[in-house]
Formats: structure tokens, sequence, C-alpha cells
């Protein structure tokens, strides 16, 4: 038995999520994503390290983002997928620098940085399904970022954490396990929410 009941009701709430993103006509995905770029851009400053994400599909759209942060100075590392759902990062240089991976995505074809790089950032820009009132995070399922959040504690790091959603993501209550760490902020087109810690 799970540690937490809340725990059986996270693939049938994330079916769900996944069915309303995949219903936003791409207009709506282009709308959120120029929104996202300047509430999620207020949140780095110039000169900073910010860890980012290449969104895909109907995620919550991160190219316009990624241009905002270059055009302010900011370096930006994006994630490279590991055979064990690890991930190493490499610095974004602009869409060009971009090439399709597994499973879809588009990561840096830079140089590889390790999976410790993330340990630099002064934000670190989580994808997610859902965040709740408590800060806690809903994601994919595949334990890539719960390793990232693990590291970062490992080495007493403690960047910003902040995850891109929908409006409507923003939920009271998401199923949560005891190795769930809350982030500090969901940004929304709408706005950022911020958690207290």
């Amino acid at each position: 038995m799970s540690a937490n009941p809340l725990s059986n009701d996270k693939a049938p709430l994330r079916s769900r999520l996944l069915a309303r993103r995949r219903a936003l006509t791409s207009a709506e995905r282009a709308t959120a994503a120029e929104a996202l770029a300047e509430r999620a851009g207020q949140l780095a400053a110039p000169d900073s390290t910010v860890a980012a994400y290449v969104s895909v599909g109907a995620e919550p759209g991160t190219g316009p983002l990624l241009d905002a942060l270059l055009a302010r100075r900011v370096r930006v590392l994006l994630p490279v997928l590991l055979p064990d759902n690890d991930l190493d990062w490499a610095e974004y240089r602009g869409v060009e620098g971009l090439a399709a991976a597994a499973r879809g995505l588009l990561e840096p074809t830079g140089e590889r940085l390790g999976p410790a790089a993330v340990c630099a950032a002064g934000l670190v820009l989580l994808p997610g399904l859902a965040v709740d009132r408590r800060g806690i995070r809903l994601g994919r399922g595949g334990g890539s970022y719960d390793r990232v959040l693990a590291r970062l504690t490992a080495a007493g790091a403690r960047p910003y954490l902040a995850t891109l959603l929908y409006d409507p993501e923003l939920l009271d209550e998401v199923p949560a396990e005891p190795h769930d760490l809350p982030v500090d902020a969901a940004v929304t087109p709408s706005g950022v929410t911020r958690f207290g810690r």
C-alpha cells in the first residue's frame, strides 16, 4: 500500500490535465507562451543562471521565454535526457543550437556540463502538469525532476523553484507522496503565485 492514498489518484489526474492541454488551440498556446515569457522572465536577474527546458507538444510554451532570457544576458541551462532518465545540462545558445532527441524532445547540442551543473542556477524552471496551494508539483511521472530536486537538496543549493503552467492547472490539492518537494512559485499566464516554505 502506498504511503499516501492520494498517490493512487495521480494517473487519472494526469490524464485529465493532458487532455485539457491537447484541447487548447495553437492560438491559445501562443498567447499563453508570450504571457509566460513576461511573467517568468521577471524572476530572473540579468547575468544570472537559469535552468529551464524546451517545451514540447501542448506544454506551456517556453520558446519566447528562452529567447527573452538570452536577450537579458541570462545564462540558460537546458536539460539533456540521459538513458536512466536523469538529466545532464548544456547551455542554450539559441534555437539553431537545438536538435531533435528521444521522446520528441529538443535538446541543446553544445558541451555537456554534467548533472550537477543545475546546482549553479539561481532559478530553476520545472515542467509540471499542476501545482497545488501548498506548492506541491505534479509532474509527468518520469522522475527526472525528482532527481534534480534531490540533487539540489544534497548539494545544499537553494535556487528559486518555479513551475510553468496554464491558469486552470493551479489546483487546491494534488496527490502527494513523502518524497515530493514543494516549489516556490507557480507561473501562469495570469501571474506568479508564490508559496511560503
